[in-house]
């Protein structure tokens, strides 16, 4: 009996090994049947809807959402808004990827944005609703001018530094031009010798002169392209010099001269503002910590006699 018992017990563990090998081969063979369907569906999917999962996400939503933001943010600019966000780009440098379109669109998602950072600040100070709404709308209205105030700081930044560059670009265009160069060659030396936003107009007013457009339009052109006003000054003395004949090499030694006193001056004027800006720091920060190291002992042994 224990010998018929043992067998019994090994029969049918057997066929309860085998009865798994089964199961999990035709599991396997589901699972191998399912994943063709699925390539086989994708496969014979329409070309438009492949196309369409295959795009990239920046394409699928952001292209989308900056065309909805940009027709809204057309209501809501003037009608010569495109003209003054064009003036700005191009004292800014035509900063690469930056388009009056995008500008507009980047307004009004600056301005959701600006809602949205605004609800939450207003939701974790957690002030009366008027106080709220305030700092909503003015989160908001940061973000829709945060564009222009971005376009406002490159425009100054490269404004600062071609005043910088000016005085040493036209010091090698006076040493260029009595070296026995062109104008038009003591200018692609400038070009290729400096690096910088000067360096690079100078190269635009040689690729417009070179597509056949005049010496003077291109470097009015310049001057319209910029708000520094010595660089104005330098133009309007070029392009009378090349009107009534007057010789380059004169015009770029007293150009230079006046460049030098002119930031010499700037200079003498920064430092007679030291001063005055010290002040306010000197008042505010210094002389607290300086009066707490002077009269801080004092006071304390005052009060130590008192008390």
């Amino acid at each position: 009996m224990i010998v018929l018992l043992v067998l019994g017990v090994l029969l049918l563990g057997t066929a309860l090994v085998l009865l798994g090998i089964v199961l999990d081969d035709s599991s396997e063979s589901a699972g191998v049947t399912r994943s063709l369907a699925v390539l086989q569906a994708m496969t014979s999917a329409p070309q438009e809807l492949t196309e369409e999962l295959d795009r990239p996400f920046g394409e699928r939503v952001l292209v989308p959402l900056q065309a909805r933001a940009l027709g809204l943010g057309r209501r809501l600019s003037g009608g010569d808004s495109a003209e003054r966000i064009r003036r700005k780009l191009e004292l800014a440098g035509n900063p690469a990827g930056w388009t009056v379109d995008r500008v507009v669109s980047g307004k009004v998602l600056g301005a959701v944005a600006g809602l949205v950072v605004g609800a939450l600040m207003a939701l974790m100070l957690g002030r009366s609703l008027s106080v709220g709404l305030v700092v909503v709308l003015g989160v908001a209205v940061v973000g829709f001018f945060s564009p222009s105030l971005f376009l406002y700081q490159l425009a100054y930044d490269r404004a600062e530094r071609m005043q910088r560059e000016l005085p040493d670009a036209i010091d090698l265009l006076t040493i260029s031009v009595e070296a026995g160069l062109g104008f038009d060659a003591a200018i692609q030396q400038v070009a290729l010798h400096t690096e910088g936003p000067l360096a690079d107009e100078f190269a635009r007013v040689l690729r417009e002169m070179q597509i056949g457009q005049g010496r003077s339009a291109a470097l009015r052109a310049l001057a319209d392209r910029t708000n520094v006003a010595d660089v104005r000054t330098f133009v309007g003395a070029m392009v009378q010099a090349d009107a009534f004949g007057i010789p380059i090499s004169h015009v770029l030694r007293v150009q230079s001269q006046e460049i030098r006193v002119k930031r010499r001056q700037r200079a003498e004027q920064k430092a007679q503002q030291v001063p005055v800006k010290m002040t306010v720091p000197l008042i505010f920060c210094i002389l607290p910590c300086l009066f707490v190291a002077v009269m801080g002992p004092a006071a304390i042994s005052i009060m130590g006699s008192f008390g």
